[in-house]
């Protein structure tokens, strides 16, 4: 069995006390940035080699079908910290940072201090938390105008508002609990994993602790260690297929010293490890600055800001020492990082958040591979999507996209007073259903198969859109 009859008890009955302190598990997020469903060894690239995530896989689990909670990095982000629909939050695309007035008002988009993150109520029940690596939740950042990570529940933070600058080498613009800190020598992968580990050390060894650490890697501007980018000289087509290549392994490396690190400090037992990322690969020069993006969607449709699959179906890696048993096959389970924080409320013997609508489920029976009992299916709404299906559900084995009017309704990066009537009004048609068990490149319709079953799943879906565009936020 996964779990002793104390912890089945606590998933069962919460919020009745079951643990003592130091028998809840200590927890680790790894989120990556625009890394592709297809980019480490383990997911099926041919040429990168991650050993360090294949091994954290094969003494763990490895989902097939993890999901993230938008195809875009600010609304993920919200999404995962919160356990709600990014746009719940008013977060519905990247945060840029802000200037001067906008007709979107996106200058003030930024996740509000309503919103209550997992940090918050890990902390509350006791862990001590840090978060190093990329925030991109507000965008006036380190500015009192905005709520900043320490009040969202991080003890500790040393963040920067959006990408690594000038690149992943060397940056220059991590901020640390408000201080700038200036020119940071290395890879910022790894400052992200020896700040937590330094933080880890002088953290009192007798709590639990939650670590968030998101890598900037391995969106634009792709910077990678020489050697590493000198040993996929042979593979890669070009210099900068080669450097986006050594990226991935960087960020292996990374995750590599920080298990080890976790083992030297003795604080590996009884650690839960999720490595994920925030949505999927970025299309090969989309924007001037994306020369070196040749991230893979692997068998997926689609790429990054896309409501296909490839969009936000992402790396899952879950490995939890002395609970997780190694596994031989993969995991098939659909599970989301909105699931997150409502397990590791379980784990915490911590309240959910009182009044807040959760997206998401405890995803612990997951780990024995068993089915997720889900009140509703997940579904993403993404107005300022690549492709024309905007509305996208996955329910069971079921993938249902949906056009807004037709295809008719505008782009949106944001939602305003004067255009939330759009998203209110909009019609969802132009319906498309998936069997992702049979058809992982959403290639075949099978809309006009069964006219029975496409009414009832438009149906779920219809209802499903309504409750989330009633419930979301508007600047």
């Amino acid at each position: 069995m996964l779990f002793s009859v104390r912890s089945l008890l606590a998933f069962l009955v919460l919020p009745v006390t079951v643990w003592a302190a130091d028998d809840r598990p200590n927890i680790v997020v790894v989120l990556c940035d625009d890394l592709g469903y297809g980019d480490l060894e383990c997911y099926g690239h041919p040429e990168i080699k991650t050993p360090h995530l294949n091994k954290l896989a094969g003494t763990g689990v490895r989902f097939t079908d993890f999901y993230s909670t938008a195809p875009v990095c600010s609304p993920s982000r919200v999404g995962l910290l919160t356990g709600r629909s990014p746009n719940r939050a008013g977060v519905y695309d990247w945060i840029p940072q802000a200037g001067k007035p906008k007709q979107d008002r996106r200058e003030l988009v930024h996740m509000r201090a309503s919103e209550i993150t997992m940090a918050k109520l890990l902390k509350d029940a006791g862990y001590q938390t840090c978060m190093a690596g990329k925030w991109h939740c507000n965008s006036e950042f380190n500015n009192n105008k905005q709520p900043q990570p320490g009040e969202f529940g991080f003890d500790h933070w040393l963040a920067t508002q959006n990408n690594a600058s000038p690149s992943h080498q060397h940056p220059s613009n991590y901020v640390r609990n408000g201080e700038a800190v200036g020119l940071m020598e290395d890879f910022s992968c790894q400052i992200v994993v020896d700040e937590t580990l330094d933080w880890l050390s002088k953290s009192d060894s007798d709590r639990p602790f939650f670590i968030y650490a998101a890598f900037h890697e391995p969106h634009e501007p792709i910077a990678s260690p020489l050697e590493l980018v000198q040993s996929y000289a042979s593979s890669a087509r070009n210099e900068n297929e080669a450097q986006y290549f050594a990226n991935v392994a960087n960020v292996d490396a990374a995750v590599g010293k920080l298990v080890a690190g976790l083992e030297r400090l003795q604080r590996r037992d009884n650690t839960l490890i999720v490595f994920t990322s925030d949505n999927g690969p970025e299309t090969l020069n989309r924007y001037r600055g994306a020369a070196r993006s040749y991230g893979r969607p692997g068998p997926l449709r689609g790429m990054k800001l896309h409501t296909s699959d490839a969009g936000f179906r992402v790396a899952g890696i879950m490995n939890w020492k002395g609970k997780i048993p190694p596994r031989t096959e993969v995991v098939s389970v659909p599970v989301s990082a909105l699931d997150l924080l409502p397990t590791f409320c379980i784990l915490a013997e911590a309240p959910l958040p009182v009044g807040a609508v959760l997206d998401g489920t405890s995803f612990l029976p997951a780990l024995e591979g068993k089915p997720l009992s889900r009140d509703k299916p997940l579904v993403w709404v993404y107005f300022n999507a690549i492709n024309q299906t905007r509305v996208a559900m996955r329910d069971g084995k079921w993938k249902v996209l949906a056009k807004l009017d037709g295809g008719k309704l505008p782009k949106m990066p944001n939602v305003t007073r004067e255009t939330a009537h759009l998203m209110l009004d909009a019609e969802l048609t132009d319906v498309e259903i998936y069997d992702l068990t049979a058809d992982i490149h959403e290639s075949v319709n099978l809309a006009d198969e069964n006219p029975q079953r496409t009414t009832e799943l438009k149906a779920k879906l219809e209802q499903q859109y309504r409750e989330l565009v009633k419930g979301s936020h508007v600047w």
